[in-house]
This record gives structure tokens, sequence and C-alpha cells, in this order.
């Protein structure tokens, strides 16, 4: 099991891409959580299978139809046995 943090910039927030990536992200088999930032960019925490990981960071570089992703940042982190499912959570 891996986990990274996503940071996606662009055109993000508004389009869709928080319920698209959990979706992304279920059916890839991937745990984690998505939210919106104050600065407009959309975090998001992945882990799971290195191809579950993969699959659903693959997605994000892209987002859903309306979204414009300029940037993808990805940085591994530590794996977190509390996660569970993947779910959207508050704005941070």
């Amino acid at each position: 099991v891996i986990a990274r943090r996503l940071l996606a910039h662009g055109r993000v927030q508004g389009v869709g891409f928080r319920d698209a990536l959990v979706d992304a992200a279920i059916l890839a088999g991937a745990d984690g959580w998505v939210r919106n930032r104050r600065d407009g960019s959309v975090e998001a925490r992945v882990q799971g299978s290195d191809e579950a990981v993969a699959r659903a960071v693959s997605w994000a570089r892209r987002g859903p139809r309306l979204a414009c992703v300029d940037r993808l940042d990805v940085e591994e982190v530590e794996v977190d046995p509390a996660v569970c499912g993947f779910v959207r959570i508050a704005t941070a």
C-alpha cells in the first residue's frame, strides 16, 4: 500500500472535480479523501495499491470534462491506516 497527496491547480473548483475524483478513485480501488482549498486548488489524499493510486493520479491529471488542470503536484506521504473508502471532506 502506498499513499500520495495530490494538489490540483487550474480550473478545478466549480466543475465537479471532487465528485468525479471520488467516483474515479473508487473505481480504481483507492481509498482517501478530496477537498477544495481556499486558494482555488483541490487537495486529495489517495492510497492503496500501486496500480490503484496510479489510476487515480492519472485521472486527476485530466479531471472531469469541464476542468482544466494546469498542474498536478504529487507528493509521497505516509499511509494512514484509518483511511477507508473515498470521500469528500470540508474545505481546508
